[in-house]
């Protein structure tokens, strides 16, 4: 099954567009927001007492983007090193606890991504409008200020509520092209310099960061298509800001003995050895010494088999959870293995329930006081609630790819295709999984009578395609 994520830049056609519909329907998707959420969430928000508008913050996103969930200010520290400060849209102060907005937001869980439409995990008048931190408005914020070595190290870690005015909406193509011609202001060009710092950091502890290429609708002649697009650096860059906060919030959690952190157990020996074995399938050398971290960095997401072996390590990450802890008994596991540290969701409260929970607990932390009641009544169930709307997030992601996939096909069963094996059932080999060389289209394959040869090319021919009743199918030409 394809576990891509899928963006569309393009109007979908009708068939497409009823078939995403039927499958909110089928999936119980939230519709619109009740009438008193609504009027909750149009409500002014509870402002901090500490004014931080004159630090000229900007966000980093995609163009589209509306419901802007940070903003950063980057600079050198006069004694050496960084000053990062990263503002967190202050979700808390607009909601009441146990109010309308806070239960409809505990149904929703997340924001939901379908190529044709988003569903909100608050309505849009919150997350696009008055809680988002849009260019030249000044919002309530939870604003973190991160001091960093010389190597980017953190050396000290503070959280406030706070006023900020974000000055400039940026998009990582405009980051990136500025960055490579020498020409961005250095509180941008500070983006390479820490998160390149901060990269070289995850490789010496043992983490990963997965370069996946995203599937996405692309527009052409009056049509649509499907191509991969592999991500920019700067969007791992802006990762690291986002992590390097993530782990702080954890480490404040940890010492206060309150908090819930995003936990992943380390991958069995099974998962890593059959790794090894579709790299080796798919030609890619990965000699004893070399660790998986450091593999992983060495492969171009832009070749088709790396970018197939790029997907498979997505399955390293399954089992990632939340998990609580209070009073100071810290649980047996705190660590993300992918992370290789403890670490905190806290930067996306505008499109993650759990964020806002983990962000009053780091308030809290900071200034040496007590986690708020409202916080401590909602935290055991939390874990659930957030594994549950993590499950309907990756169904939809999953479902949506199925359909667009058979969208663009269903005009074209019975052509053939070349394509490429990236992986084959180990109960039975005569199914798998192809990676077409154009379209960029993931499949199943199925039909043959002999072994699938993993890592091979080969040509298939597509069975079947109907967005909203049949997925797309190949069988060996």
């Amino acid at each position: 099954m394809p576990r891509r994520h899928m963006r569309a830049v393009c109007a979908p056609e009708a068939p497409l567009r009823a078939a995403l519909c039927a499958l909110r329907t089928e999936l119980g998707v939230p519709e619109s927001f009740p009438p008193d959420v609504l009027e909750e969430a149009g409500r002014s928000p509870r402002p901090p007492s500490h004014d931080a508008t004159d630090i000229p913050l900007f966000t980093v996103d995609p163009p589209t983007s509306t419901d802007l969930d940070q903003a950063m200010h980057l600079a050198r520290r006069e004694k050496g090193g960084y000053r990062v400060r990263y503002a967190i849209a202050d979700v808390a102060a607009f909601v009441t606890p146990g109010g309308p907005l806070d239960a409809e937001a505990h149904r929703r869980v997340t924001t939901l991504y379908f190529p044709d439409e988003t569903v909100p995990l608050h309505p849009p008048r919150l997350s696009e409008g008055a809680a988002s931190l849009l260019p030249g408005r000044i919002r309530p914020a939870v604003l973190w200020t991160l001091d960093l070595d010389a190597e980017s190290r953190t050396e000290s870690a503070d959280v406030r509520r706070a006023l900020v005015r974000s000055r400039a909406k940026l998009d990582y193509a405009h980051v990136q092209r500025g960055i490579d011609a020498g020409t961005a202001e250095e509180p941008v060009a500070l983006l390479e310099g820490i998160g390149t710092l901060r990269e070289r950091l995850e490789v010496e502890r043992g983490g990963i960061s997965l370069n996946v290429p995203e599937q996405e609708i692309v527009e052409g002649d009056g049509t649509c298509a499907l191509a991969y697009r592999a991500p920019l650096p700067a969007e791992g860059w802006n990762a690291q800001i986002s992590l390097l906060t993530g782990m702080a919030a954890a480490e404040l959690m940890l010492a206060h003995g309150t908090g819930v952190l995003r936990t992943l157990p380390a991958a069995p020996d099974g998962a890593v050895g059959r790794l090894r074995r579709t790299a080796k399938a798919l030609r890619i050398d990965w000699p004893h010494h070399v660790s998986y971290a450091r593999l992983i960095r060495s492969l171009d997401p832009h070749l088709p088999q790396h970018a197939a072996f790029l997907q498979e390590c997505t399955t390293l990450l399954r089992g990632a959870g939340y998990t609580v802890f209070r009073d100071g008994l810290l649980p047996e596991v705190t660590s993300h293995a992918a992370v290789a540290a403890p670490y905190a969701h806290c930067t996306a409260p505008l499109r993650r329930l759990g964020d806002r929970y983990a962000a009053e607990i780091c308030l809290a932390a900071a200034a040496d006081r007590e986690v708020p009641d409202w916080v401590l009544t909602a935290l055991d169930a939390l874990p659930k609630e957030m594994a549950e709307g993590s499950r309907r997030a990756a169904t939809v992601e999953r479902e949506c790819v199925d359909i667009v996939e058979a969208a663009l096909l269903k005009d074209r069963v019975g052509d053939l295709f070349e394509a490429c094996v990236v992986d084959v059932q180990d109960h039975d080999p005569t199914v798998g999984t192809v990676q077409l060389v154009s379209p960029a289209v993931v499949a199943r394959i199925e039909g043959g009578r002999s072994r699938l040869p993993l890592g091979e090319h080969l040509r298939v021919r597509l069975t079947a395609a109907n967005p909203g009743t049949a997925k797309a199918r190949f069988a060996p030409a």
